[in-house]
C-alpha cells in the first residue's frame, strides 16, 4: 500500500508565507493591504485547514490541532477587519485585540510543549510564535509602536523558519535524503517514535 503524502509542508508553507507577509506590515515595510488579507484568507487560512484535516487519517493529533487552529486564526483575523468594515459589529478595541492575541499566545505556548519530541526547527517555530503573539499583544495593550515594529522583525524570523522547514521536508521527500538540516529530535524521543512506528 502506497503511503499517504505528508501534508505538513503545505501547512508550514501556508503559515510561514502568510506570517512573513503580515509581519512586513508590522515591521513598517508595507501598509496593511488586500494582498495580506487575501493571503490570510486563502493560503494561511483555507490551505492550512486542509493540511490539518489531512493529518487526521495519519493519526497526527498535533498536526491536526496546529494546522486547523492556525488556519482558523488567519480566517478570524481577516474576519475581524471585514466585520467592522461592513458595519456588522464595532471594530475591536486595543484591549480587545491584546486579549485576542494573548489567548493565541497561551495556546501556542502549550503547543510548543508538544514539539519537544520533534526536530529543532519546529521547536523554534513554535517558541518564536509564542513570543510573537505576546509581543503583538503588548504592542496593542500599550499602544507602543516600537513594540509592534520589533514584533514584526521577530515575526519575519518566525515565518521564515516555518517556510524553511516546509522546504526541507519537500526536498527530503523528493530526493529521498535530508538536504537542509532541521536539527534531530532528542535521542530518547527518536527511539520512542521509532518504537511507536514499529508497533503501528
Amino acid at each position: 500500500m502506497k503511503p499517504l503524502a505528508n501534508p505538513a509542508p503545505l501547512g508550514l508553507a501556508a503559515f510561514g508565507m502568510t506570517t512573513i507577509l503580515l509581519n512586513l506590515c508590522n515591521a513598517g515595510f508595507l501598509p496593511l493591504n488586500s494582498s495580506v488579507l487575501a493571503m490570510g484568507l486563502v493560503f494561511g487560512g483555507a490551505a492550512q485547514i486542509c493540511a490539518g484535516l489531512l493529518e487526521y487519517p495519519k493519526g497526527n493529533t498535533f498536526g491536526l490541532t496546529a494546522f486547523t487552529s492556525y488556519g482558523a486564526f488567519w480566517i478570524s483575523l481577516v474576519a475581524l477587519i471585514f466585520i467592522a468594515k461592513l458595519g456588522l459589529a464595532a471594530a475591536a478595541t486595543a484591549p480587545a485585540m491584546a486579549a485576542y492575541l494573548a489567548v493565541w499566545g497561551v495556546f501556542t505556548a502549550f503547543m510548543f510543549i508538544g514539539t519537544l519530541r520533534a526536530n529543532r526547527v519546529l521547536q523554534f517555530v513554535f517558541a518564536s510564535l509564542t513570543v510573537l503573539f505576546f509581543l503583538l499583544a503588548a504592542g496593542e495593550a500599550t499602544g507602543n509602536v516600537a513594540i509592534t515594529r520589533f514584533a514584526g522583525f521577530e515575526g519575519l524570523i518566525c515565518g521564515a523558519s516555518a517556510l524553511y522547514l516546509a522546504m526541507a521536508e519537500v526536498i527530503e521527500e523528493q530526493l529521498g535524503r535530508a538536504v537542509l538540516p532541521v536539527g534531530a529530535p532528542p535521542k530518547g524521543a527518536t527511539l520512542h517514535l521509532a518504537a511507536e512506528r514499529a508497533a503501528a
